[in-house]
């Protein structure tokens, strides 16, 4: 059953008028029930058109209504776009802040408020594309081997989590934000299944398969755990009992990259660029692998190709005698 998202968040806006402000929350709320945007996005969003409402009402010395909003001109919104580079703010968040704005615009639109041609009309900026940085196999294993952790003064469950966790990362490519949204109910027993449903951005729900390995894992993990864990209740917990945090796992892999060896780069997400990258490079089919990892469009999926053609070049230029 789908998850129900949360409300968007409250609008207070001295720099708009009430008539706009209104929009506002309409708009949000259509964000949320309609298109399903999860509580961070809509958060973004809401950040961003407000931000871009206080430089308005600046930039034209009053407060901003929605029939002036609705002459927003071109110029208007590069010399926004303007004052945000000039904050250091980077090309990414720029991008998707004028994604809200073209969505909040589009809104307008289509409830008969107005045309903002403007935000359309306005090139969105250029970000430098950047390869996911994937680990070597070997230490994606270490990873989610508990013995890594045995000088750790933690408790051994704890550590059996913690190894569980990145093995479910690795084993099934899932996001950290998807592993510890599990719920005990979804984490089938060894033997007794071989996937997992799980609940991606969007609150969109897809099928993966997990490793009977990784599935063992977990159950040591339970067993070891000293907390009850209900079907209906979180599949990871933390030291008191409550949801696991994600920044419990970020933390913990900061520490054991020293020991590996391993670099900055090594975090939780690399354990799913790991997971998509070593399927690539062993035959899997791209759309496969789309599908796994939950991307919306296959373009996403295909910078794990860039990767695989980086690794085949620099294997080239190390061995051939002419290189």
């Amino acid at each position: 059953m789908p998850k129900t998202q949360p409300a968007p968040p409250p609008l207070e806006l001295s720099c708009a008028a009430a008539d706009l402000t209104a929009e506002m929350t309409k708009w949000l709320s259509h964000l949320r029930a309609e298109r399903r945007l999860s509580g961070k996005t809509l958060e973004a969003y809401a950040r961003d058109v407000r931000q871009f409402l206080q430089f308005l009402a600046g930039h034209w010395g009053g407060e901003v209504t929605l029939g002036r909003f609705a002459r927003l001109e071109a110029t208007d919104v590069r010399a926004f776009m303007a004052a945000r580079r000039a904050d250091d703010i980077a090309g990414r968040s720029l991008m998707r802040a004028l994604a809200g704005l073209r969505s909040f615009g589009r809104f307008l639109e289509r409830e008969g408020k107005g045309r903002v041609g403007a935000l359309a009309s306005v090139r969105a900026p250029k970000i430098k594309k950047s390869l996911p940085k994937p680990l070597p196999i070997a230490a994606a294993k270490r990873l989610a081997d508990a013995d890594e952790r045995a000088g750790e003064e933690r408790e051994t469950w704890v550590l059996i989590r913690d190894a569980a966790v990145m093995a479910l990362l690795y084993g099934s490519g899932l996001r950290i934000s998807e592993a510890l949204g599990l719920k005990r109910r979804d984490v089938p027993a060894p033997g007794k299944g071989d996937t997992l449903i799980v609940h991606g951005k969007g609150n969109k729900t897809r099928m993966v398969p997990v490793l009977q390995n990784v599935l063992e894992q977990i159950a040591e993990y339970a067993a070891a755990c000293p907390y009850n864990l209900p079907p209906d209740g979180p599949m990871f917990v933390g030291a008191r009992g409550g949801p696991l945090s994600p920044r419990i796992i970020q933390l913990t892999l900061e520490r054991l990259r020293g020991g590996l060896g391993l670099p900055d780069s090594a975090t939780p997400h690399a354990l799913r660029h790991s997971f998509a990258t070593h399927l690539l490079s062993r035959g899997g089919d791209l759309r496969a692998i789309q599908e796994l990892l939950g991307h919306a469009s296959l373009s996403t999926t295909q910078v794990y190709t860039g990767i695989d053609t980086e690794r085949l070049l620099e294997v080239y230029n190390s061995a051939h005698p002419r290189a």
